[in-house]
Formats: C-alpha cells, sequence, structure tokens
C-alpha cells in the first residue's frame, strides 16, 4: 500500500465563515454534498465539524446524526468527526457523538495550546485519558492530533500508558496560531519523533498549505486539504469548492506516480475496524 496516498477533505472546520468564502459548507444538507463531490474527486476520508444555525462551531450531536446519515446515504467515504470546533463545550459533549455514531475515525487534539493568540485550546491530561479510553471501547481509531512537538511527546505517553494504540495515526497541523509553524524543517522536525511503522498525513493553514502539501508527498505521507485550513486556492483567488483542492492534490498524487487512496485502500492502510 506504499504506493496509495489517502487524500483527506476538511470542509468546515469551526472558524471560516461564508463572508470568508462563499461557497463554505455549513448546513448539514451543504456538508453532505460537498463531501459527496469531494469522494467523487477522490477524497477517501473526510473530516467533520458541525456548525450550529447561526453557522457558529457546535458539539451538536443532532448536527454530526444528521449530517453522517446524509453522506453515508451518498458515499461510502471514511468518515472522521472531530471532538472540538466550540471552545466552550465540555467535556462530555465533546465525546456523546462517538458514543451513538461511532465513526471510524476521530480527532484526538494530544495536548493543550493557546489558541489564535486569544483563547485557549483544552485538552487537559484527564479530559486525553477520558477520550482514549472512548475511542478503544467503541472501535474508533483516534486521529492524533499535533500542533507542536511537545504533543508528539505526549502521545508517546498514552501509548506506553495504554491509552492510544500502535500503530498511532498522526495528523500534523502546523500553521495554525499558538502552534508550530508551518515549515518544512518544522515537518521533518516532527517526523523524527514519532514511533516508527506509524502513519501520518499533514496540512499547513492558509497561505502556507502548499509547501506543506508538496513536502508530505515527497516525504512519504498522506495529505489533507479543505476549507478549514485554507479558503484561497492561490493568493487573493477563493476556492471554488472543497472539490477544486481535492482535484488538485489528485493530480499532485499521480504527478510522483503514486494513486489516491480509495476509501477501501484508507481502511485497510489505518486499520479501521468500524466500517
Amino acid at each position: 500500500m506504499s504506493e496509495k496516498v489517502i487524500i483527506t477533505v476538511a470542509p468546515t472546520g469551526a472558524w471560516p465563515s461564508k463572508v470568508d468564502n462563499a461557497a463554505l459548507p455549513l448546513t448539514p444538507e451543504e456538508i453532505a454534498e460537498d463531501v459527496f463531490h469531494c469522494w467523487q474527486a477522490g477524497a477517501a476520508v473526510a473530516h467533520l465539524h458541525m456548525r450550529d444555525d447561526q453557522g457558529r462551531g457546535t458539539m451538536s450531536a443532532d448536527k454530526f446524526r444528521e449530517t453522517v446519515a446524509l453522506i453515508k446515504a451518498k458515499c461510502d467515504i471514511v468518515l472522521n468527526l472531530t471532538t472540538s470546533g466550540d471552545l466552550e463545550a465540555t467535556e462530555e459533549t465533546r465525546m456523546a457523538h462517538l458514543v451513538e455514531l461511532k465513526p471510524e475515525l476521530a480527532s484526538y487534539d494530544c495536548g493543550s495550546m493557546n489558541w489564535g493568540h486569544n483563547s485557549v485550546f483544552h485538552n487537559t491530561p484527564q479530559f486525553l485519558d477520558k477520550l482514549g479510553r472512548v475511542m478503544r471501547e467503541n472501535d474508533i481509531k483516534p486521529e492524533v492530533e499535533i500542533f507542536d512537538g511537545g504533543m508528539v511527546y505526549n502521545s508517546l505517553y498514552y501509548l506506553k500508558k495504554g491509552i492510544l494504540e500502535a500503530p498511532i495515526h498522526y495528523q500534523f497541523v502546523l500553521g495554525a496560531p499558538g502552534g508550530l509553524g508551518a515549515s518544512v524543517p518544522n515537518l521533518v522536525f516532527l517526523l523524527g519523533l514519532i514511533p516508527e511503522g506509524s502513519t501520518w498525513s499533514a496540512l499547513g493553514v492558509g497561505k502556507d498549505h502548499l509547501p506543506i502539501l508538496y513536502a508530505a508527498l515527497a516525504l512519504g505521507g498522506h495529505v489533507r486539504v479543505g476549507m478549514e485550513d485554507n479558503v484561497f486556492y492561490a493568493k487573493e483567488v477563493p476556492a471554488q469548492s472543497n472539490a477544486q483542492f481535492v482535484e488538485r492534490a489528485v493530480r499532485l498524487v499521480k504527478e510522483i506516480n503514486k494513486t489516491p487512496a480509495t476509501p477501501a485502500d484508507a481502511r485497510a492502510i489505518l486499520g479501521l475496524k468500524n466500517h
């Protein structure tokens, strides 16, 4: 499977708005239709955030339930549900939809950090312990999100403790304000910290999405694209859709003589259990 590259699309996130890009999907219907087009374009995984009726990030189980049902009626893309996106959500709210919906993947943000230089993204040791146990009990594979080097060391602690299981799947999120900058040396540094046999993907936030996309492919990793991370296709050129990002990633994968992974390939590569 080394010739297969998993393309994840993150269509919505918790922060961009229609003001930033009118094509951003916000409602369950918009997100489901968008994910379907991304699947047609070559995405194997969809990383999902929800928005409330006012467009704000929410952990509403109702919104997750509706969106997941709509997507599953359209295609077999692997669903990766976030456990963040509302800084006011309780720990219980951040996990409730996992227990009910049992997605194949879910995000595991491996540490706390200053967020956007104006708030704090809380992922306490107690929460990470509890979240890891909930994922194991429900056969959900954690996507261990890494915003700086210390979070990798946190993951090694939880691996040793038995909360996480090998092989870990890492998502390197580079360029988030308050986290490690989006540069190729920083990506290489992080890769030197993870256990042998791990799988990994990477993204660059905003203007740095392309250098990290190119570097991840060159270094043998998987990639994530989408409007959660960047609403511009090129400098001062708003993206027309999330599928546009996926289409570019597909072209780049083929240019290096590799093949975009199908959802079935992604399930095999990541060892997913809940399909």
